[in-house]
């Protein structure tokens, strides 16, 4: 059984007991989440209208956090004197799919 989710803007592919890492959540180490699928697959069965999802769950449980790589930029416009360097790092939660249910 595998389910997508969606989360930060983004979908997932998760299976039970599958650790990823995504847009950071804004809770704590070790809490339970709930996340709303927008596909779940057991089998032959495939469940994708909103009235077959309507009871389904996918459970996690944050277990890190993590940071991606650094992206370094820099721009200019020539013979103005204009100059910006700029930086970013994206911050994630590392999650662990407990629990995919299917409902009722």
């Amino acid at each position: 059984m595998y389910a997508v989710i969606s989360t930060g803007g983004k979908q997932y592919k998760v299976k039970q007991g599958q650790r990823l890492d995504v847009e950071r959540l804004g809770v704590d180490t070790d809490s339970e989440i709930e996340l709303a699928p927008v596909l779940v697959v057991d089998g032959d069965t495939v469940l994708a209208t909103p009235a077959q999802l309507g009871g389904a769950t996918v459970k996690a449980r944050v277990v890190g956090a993590a940071r991606g790589p650094k992206i370094d930029g820099f721009t200019y416009k020539p013979k103005s004197n204009q100059r910006k360097r700029w930086g970013h790092r994206q911050k994630y939660s590392t999650i662990e799919i407990t629990a995919i249910a299917k409902g009722a």
